[in-house]
């Protein structure tokens, strides 16, 4: 008796004209999605390598390594980033980088294109999110009372069919005959991503399946939550109204009313606060210097060159002193903004993972890392090449450069004229992305309030059915 109801359901669904249009549709929302994707991968990498190519520009004709001014590194494109944009166009994509300072993120996509930022991208989060959820919902709203209202109910149990046969080949066969034709598109679309030079490397292939099952498993959710409110009803007009005010809440406003009450409850340090902070010891710092200064006497010398070294030595001195001060504020004030700021998450994320739709986000840009921390991850990875940069310029001037440090030359008109510099002796920026082991651990969470979610709906829908009024 399940294999009949599971081979009604697939006839009855996919012999439908409504499954083909809609599923026609959501062909070519899917395939369009993993095409423009790889096409903005292209973009992005072509544009990436031409900002590589002018900061190093910049430098050609300079015959000093004192002289280099405003060197740049460049968060590279990445392949999952084009399926699910996460913050990946929110955030910075350059940092300046010298051999001393605070480093921060610059130049979002949004930026230079801010019409992106008003109508957003496709990509793989809105598909599943928006479309697929009102996909299952269309198909399934009327699972139990539309038969009812139909007359088809009471005539498949004139036989002696257990309830929890049907109610389980209905769930069963629903989602064989919505989410597996689905995988054919999906399917067809990671072909292209190779095809139109979007590289995937074993780990991306890994994330990207894990969120393809994450999709599916969000679709899941909305197909037993469609299927439990038609259990509850009589009507299939009011399931599917239940469903349109449901969807609603859980896709739209949870998670955006999450974040403005973490935003209320949790008070967060603004970046203007701190930077005031910042530049009250910076001009203390400059005031000591100056005072400094007017104070220092060098050994004399006849040698205006011994004079000019004793002087950079001094500087020298003050600025490492400066720069270890600015140092330990910074990380005082960042550690205790990021402290409010995780707490402030954790209070949005909790409220928000009531919402499937906020779990399902939540773990794709997890597993795609385009999540929240990637600025943070940025960040780090261009501290770590600040160190290697600033190794490299004490090699070749005997001096960290960086945070206001100023320097005083004496030439000669007897001095030769120096060669330019090679700028591709400068060590090359390698962004490491976050270890995979450490993404899909970080995911599991979510994709186990998904599997919770299908759960709880699926044994909603099961006590529902056993007790519905056949009649």
């Amino acid at each position: 008796m399940f294999k009949l109801i599971v081979a009604k359901e697939l006839r009855e669904i996919i012999g439908s004209t409504k499954f083909a249009v809609t599923f026609a549709v959501a062909a070519v929302l899917i395939l369009l999605t993993f095409y423009v994707g790889a096409k903005n991968y292209q973009i992005s990498r072509v544009q990436n390598e031409a900002a590589k190519k002018e900061n190093l520009r910049k430098m050609e004709g300079q015959t000093d390594w004192l002289m280099v001014r405003n060197h740049r590194i460049f968060l590279p494109p990445q392949p999952l980033a084009i399926l699910v944009t996460g913050v990946s166009n929110d955030v910075g994509r350059t940092i300046e980088v010298a051999g001393r300072g605070e480093l921060a993120a610059q130049e979002s996509r949004f930026n230079e294109d801010p019409i992106f930022a008003v109508f957003r991208f496709l990509d793989l989060d809105f598909i599943f999110q928006i479309v697929l959820s009102l996909f299952a919902i269309l198909f399934a709203y009327d699972a139990i009372n539309g038969e009812k209202e139909r007359g088809t109910l009471r005539l498949s149990f004139a036989n002696n069919l257990p309830r929890s046969i049907f109610i389980l080949g209905k769930i069963f066969g629903s989602f064989a005959a919505l989410a597996v034709p689905l995988l054919i598109p999906i399917l067809l679309g990671c072909l292209l991503l190779p095809l139109l030079g979007a590289p995937m490397l074993s780990d991306d292939w890994i994330k990207l399946g894990l969120v393809i099952l994450a999709g599916m498993l969000y679709f899941g959710v909305f197909l037993t939550l469609a299927v439990f409110m038609s259990a509850l009803t009589q009507r299939s007009s009011h399931s599917f109204l239940l469903l349109l005010v449901t969807w609603v809440f859980t896709v739209l406003i949870i998670p955006r009313a999450s974040v403005l009450i973490a935003g209320r409850a949790v008070e967060v340090p603004s970046v203007d606060q701190i930077a005031a902070q910042k530049n009250r010891l910076r001009s203390q710092m400059w005031a000591e210097d100056r005072k400094r200064m007017s104070e220092f006497k060098p050994q004399p010398s006849a040698n205006p060159a011994d004079m000019m070294k004793e002087f950079n030595e001094f500087m020298q001195k003050n600025a490492d002193e400066r720069d270890k001060k600015m140092r330990e504020l910074t990380s005082r004030l960042n550690e205790e903004r990021r402290n409010r700021q995780l707490v402030q998450e954790r209070v949005a994320f909790s409220l928000a993972r009531i919402s499937p739709s906020a779990v399902f986000s939540l773990a794709t840009t997890t597993l795609a890392s385009t999540g929240l921390n990637l600025k943070e991850h940025f960040v780090n990875e261009a501290t770590a090449y600040q160190q290697s940069y600033a190794s490299f310029i004490k090699e070749k001037t005997g001096m960290n450069l960086g945070g206001g440090f100023m320097i005083m030359r004496v030439t000669t008109d007897g001095e030769q004229e120096k060669k330019p510099i090679d700028p591709l002796e400068l060590p090359e920026f390698e962004y490491h992305e976050q270890q995979r082991e450490r993404v899909i651990q970080s995911a599991m969470f979510d994709f186990g309030l998904l599997a919770g979610f299908n759960l709880l709906f699926f044994a909603g829908a099961f006590v529902a059915f056993l007790r519905y009024d056949l009649r």
